[in-house]
């Protein structure tokens, strides 16, 4: 018999999909991987966090199938803010690319759990020495909440009107922003022309 292999993209829509306006979703709390810095997002150090994180990725998803979990890796997820609280934010459009703070993040499958992710990193530290972002990669929980959604339909360059029509709709919404932009990258960039690229832009929100 064929083993289930676990999308969560398709057994969790809520989490993955969202609409060309602006709506508000109700979320969890989940397991993800993460990896944090400062750069521009087409710094090496960047583009080597991604390789680092997506190489304990797909090592957790080995050990795990091995264990008849199966699960398919989910999309890429970061966290882009600049120093200071949320109320900081709006002026990160002005902040020079190489002072962007980020926070990777892949979600993981409720059933992975920290003896998984310790062994994935230790044989991703054996395989690729030279790569030692691996070391900063974490295993935690985020709690998301009460978010603020929309779907923006095109390069990551021209996201700005996209990010305005939220910020606005927020603010008739009487909520305000209580966490930083946070996109979930539902396209490949590497296969996928950038203006057909589909992105959420996603906020934690509140009352205030």
């Amino acid at each position: 018999m064929e083993m289930l292999k676990i999308d969560l993209s398709k057994s969790d829509s809520t989490y993955y999909k969202a609409a060309k306006s602006p709506e508000i979703v109700q979320l969890g709390e989940y397991n993800y991987l993460t990896i944090s810095g400062q750069s521009s997002p087409e710094s090496p150090l960047f583009l080597n966090a991604i390789e680092a994180i997506y190489s304990v990725a797909y090592g957790i998803k080995f050990l795990c199938k091995a264990e008849d979990n199966d699960f398919v890796v989910p999309k890429m997820e970061c966290y882009w803010f600049v120093q200071g609280g949320p109320e900081n934010q709006k002026r990160f459009a002005d902040t020079p690319r190489d002072e962007w703070m980020w926070q990777i993040a892949i979600r993981l499958p409720d059933f992975v759990e920290e003896n998984h992710f310790v062994r994935s990193q230790h044989q991703a530290r054996e395989k690729k020495k030279e790569l030692t972002a691996i070391e900063s990669v974490k295993l935690q929980k985020i709690t998301e909440g009460l978010c603020a959604q929309v779907l923006h339909l095109g390069s990551y360059e021209e996201e700005e009107p996209t990010i305005q029509k939220l910020h606005a709709y927020i603010t008739n919404q009487n909520l305000v922003i209580s966490g930083y932009h946070k996109e979930i990258y539902l396209s490949d960039p590497r296969r996928v022309a950038p203006e057909k690229l589909r992105t959420i832009i996603r906020y934690q929100v509140s009352r205030p």
